[in-house]
């Protein structure tokens, strides 16, 4: 079974728990913080995915950082996960477990990428954007990058509209070389 297929089981799994014993949203949020604590720390990662490492050293490291940090619940789902010796995807379960988690509460996450901070106006703008697209309710995240010059780059899932400055230089361009 590939790894992504199990992380997306392993989620599936502990999304049920978590509804039964009715502490859903307080997993979720575990989850984001184990994300990123993965994020933030490469050597943590590295551990986790290193086959040499002895699953007892994983499972102290895991209980030194979270155990007093996260619910029951998704310590024991952790400590589950390494005694099955897939630590190696723990990062990929938690991702997978908010994607789920998204879908099951109808959310979509978006991202929208300016050269600079948007107006409130330009910000309501751009979640009915996307609520209308998906239907869902928005969760947007903003970046700004400078290097877009104007417009934006609105991310919905694996769908991209690119709307920049930058991109449309670019396609000038090429069509002047070519």
């Amino acid at each position: 079974m590939s790894s992504h297929r199990a992380a997306i089981r392993y989620a599936k799994a502990v999304i049920e728990l978590a509804q039964a014993q009715k502490s859903l949203e307080k997993v979720k949020e575990d989850m984001l913080l184990f994300t990123k604590v993965i994020n933030e720390n490469r050597e943590l990662e590295v551990v986790l995915k290193n086959p040499i490492v002895p699953a007892d050293k994983k499972k102290a490291i895991l209980k030194a950082l979270f155990e007093k940090r996260i619910q029951t619940l998704t310590f024991k789902a952790f400590e589950l996960i390494v005694s099955k010796n897939r630590e190696s995807i723990l990062d990929e379960i938690a991702i997978e477990f908010v994607n789920a988690y998204n879908v099951l509460k109808g959310i979509a996450v978006a991202t929208v990428i300016t050269p600079y901070t948007l107006g409130e106006a330009q910000r309501k703008e751009i979640n009915n954007i996307v609520a209308e697209i998906t239907g869902m309710k928005v969760e947007l995240t903003e970046i700004l990058d400078e290097s877009l010059i104007g417009g934006f780059v609105l991310k919905i899932g694996d769908k991209q509209i690119d709307e920049s400055v930058k991109t449309k230089l670019a396609n000038i361009q090429r069509a002047l070389v070519a």
